[in-house]
């Protein structure tokens, strides 16, 4: 038996908008500033998790001991690079324009982050508030499955006509989770050209696309 499409769920961060590069960058400049040498790509391993468990991990690594410091500096940091560079993920402006179905957000940042960010790269009537899902709405954030099952509960989705764009294995752990079919889409620059589609697949992700021209060709008809 076979079912239409006709929902699609989205990660936000590097599906969306093209901030993973934007912490990454915050992180690296951070920490090369207090001396240490530290790369942009090195933060890529932590796209998909809550600032604050990066934060957690990367005290522990660093051996950071003011950790409200860290953190009230490191979210100034990103807050700036975040208002004056953030962009679209290529594709998916004209992606989303030319998809006919349903579209949520179902994402590991806070609900207020996730509408500045649809205001400063302008999709703000695209995903009216009540489409929008985030960590803050729910007891676990991914890679539980807690905020996938919230947009569908909340929504009423069935789940075999609905599909998760993810970029990160954590994201995919809980789409997965939740019962759903996961894409990995990768059209965000911190994925950088040696970096192993494989992660996403090992996930659990069905198909892991290059951009949204080839997911848009996939799903077609479907």
């Amino acid at each position: 038996y076979f079912f239409m499409i006709n929902n699609i769920i989205f990660d936000f961060d590097g599906v969306i908008v093209d901030s993973e590069v934007l912490a990454s960058k915050a992180f690296s400049n951070y920490f090369n500033n207090l001396g240490f040498s530290f790369k942009e790509e090195d933060f890529y391993s932590y796209a998909g998790m809550k600032t604050v468990e990066v934060i957690e991990k990367l005290s522990i690594k660093f051996n950071v001991t003011d950790i409200q410091k860290f953190t009230d500096e490191i979210f100034k940091i990103i807050s700036k690079l975040y208002s004056k560079e953030l962009k679209l993920v290529n594709g998916v402006e004209k992606y989303i324009k030319n998809s006919k179905k349903n579209h949520f957000i179902g994402s590991n940042s806070n609900k207020e982050r996730i509408i500045e960010g649809l205001k400063i790269v302008g999709l703000s009537n695209i995903f009216p508030y009540d489409k929008i899902f985030s960590f803050d709405m729910v007891k676990m954030p991914k890679p539980h499955p807690d905020i996938y099952l919230k947009v569908i509960n909340d929504n009423n989705l069935i789940i075999n006509e609905t599909i998760v764009l993810e970029d990160s294995g954590v994201g995919v752990k809980a789409a997965k989770s939740a019962g759903l079919t996961v894409y990995g889409i990768i059209a965000g620059k911190h994925w950088h050209l040696n970096r192993d589609k494989n992660e996403l697949y090992e996930y659990g992700a069905l198909k892991v696309f290059d951009n949204y021209a080839d997911l848009e060709f996939a799903l077609k008809g479907i």
